[in-house]
């Protein structure tokens, strides 16, 4: 049997997909979450085969989890299963170790044969999003203007950046314009909207 963890916040779709998986005779779901820490959680206890997660969770995303996963339980193999289709995704959750990446749209059959095949050594991503992902390049944003970018995600002033980050003003400043260069806006909410776009927050 090839032994499944699911993690995704909404629960009604979390348990549509235990129930597809469930009808598969060669797959058994051995545990779910919610959020990212609880899939981390819920990985190093029931130790599955393939830990099945989705991005956007409550606290820690999907593509951290990933990452806390093969490190905690190598053995096991990620699967990135999501709404959000986005190339700086893709790129990332390759980065974290994720073998698979998927968007939810596919035929709920695909699914259980990406599981087969992960599993068989081979990675799985969709062909679209791939090809998104080759054209888009790179994130352009280094991890510092990425946090800092985030940080001002929520409209937060220059001074609250800064002591959240515990960075002087200054280099607050230089970061968020360096970023809305790279990412050819005109302020920092246009920034932190195409980034998002991208994938690369």
């Amino acid at each position: 049997m090839i032994r499944v963890m699911l993690a995704e916040d909404q629960s009604m779709i979390r348990g549509a997909l235990a129930s597809l998986l469930g009808l598969e005779p060669d797959i058994e779901v051995v545990g779910e979450a919610s959020t990212g820490d609880e899939a981390v959680t819920v990985a190093a206890e029931v130790r599955p085969d393939i830990a099945l997660l989705d991005i956007e969770m409550p606290g820690t995303d999907g593509i951290t989890a990933a990452g806390k996963i093969r490190s905690r339980v190598p053995e096991c193999q990620v699967m990135i299963l999501t709404t959000f289709g986005r190339p700086g995704y893709l790129r990332r959750a390759m980065e974290a170790g994720a073998a698979a990446f998927l968007v939810k749209d596919s035929p709920a059959r695909e699914l259980a044969a990406a599981i087969r095949r992960v599993l068989a050594g081979e990675r799985v991503i969709d062909p679209g999003l791939a090809a998104a992902a080759l054209s888009a390049g790179p994130n352009p944003l280094s991890p510092r203007e990425r946090q800092v970018l985030e940080a001002a995600a929520d409209g937060s002033t220059i001074v609250d950046i800064a002591g959240r980050l515990h960075l002087s003003e200054g280099t607050v400043r230089n970061y968020l314009s360096s970023s809305i260069q790279k990412t050819g806006a005109r302020n920092r909410i246009e920034a932190v909207q195409k980034a998002q776009a991208q994938g690369w927050l």
